[in-house]
């Protein structure tokens, strides 16, 4: 498996549209725990950590494009917007897209189970590869990969206006429906305060 990864990494970085100075830490972003459970030589390089720091960088960045390209947005907005752009079912459609699933270094647990299909192991390489960038390139090199791999997604988020709660689409259908807004009546609270 670790050879045809390695025969692979030129293919790999076409896919990100980044090529690494340090193929280790590309490696390293694509190897689940997993399989570095497995293989003693790899004890400790899993992604995780990686993954850890890349969720902060997409995160912030994330925050960063939607306060630049959205000024008139209010903060609720933005952060509705925010959730939809960071949760695991975008990130983890964003790294099917770039096949990142084909790549990953997966124990044989995680392989026989369907790992390279799995949204939350999707997401966490995408997650770890956006640390794997900053790590080799900076955060403009970052920022580049973050917003070609979801610029799309978020744009449409926006003009499509696909982000809602439950209560706020509740409200329009009634409305739409009856042309009066719902009045709500608390019937009973419970839980910690």
């Amino acid at each position: 498996m670790l050879q045809l990864f390695s025969e692979n990494i030129q293919v790999i970085e076409e896919l990100l549209g980044y090529t690494f100075k340090n193929k280790d830490i590309l490696r390293q972003a694509l190897t689940h725990k997993s399989y570095s459970n497995e293989n003693p030589a790899f004890h400790n390089l899993c992604n995780e950590r990686m993954e850890f720091l890349g969720d902060a960088i997409l995160e912030l960045f994330i925050c960063e494009y939607l306060y630049n390209t959205y000024p008139d947005y209010t903060e609720a907005e933005l952060s509705k917007i925010k959730s939809y752009a960071v949760r695991e079912s975008t990130i983890a459609r964003a790294a099917q897209k770039l096949k990142l699933g084909s790549y990953l270094l997966l124990g044989k647990g995680e392989e026989n189970t369907g790992g390279r299909q799995k949204s939350s192991l999707l997401s966490d390489a995408f997650e770890a590869i956006v640390a794997a960038i900053y790590l080799d390139g900076g955060f403009e090199e970052a920022k580049n990969f973050i917003l070609k791999a979801l610029k799309d997604d978020i744009t449409e988020l926006v003009e499509r206006k696909k982000i809602f709660d439950f209560k706020t689409r509740l409200q329009e259908v009634v409305q739409s429906m009856y042309n009066v807004l719902p009045k709500y009546k608390i019937i009973r609270e419970y839980g910690p305060k």
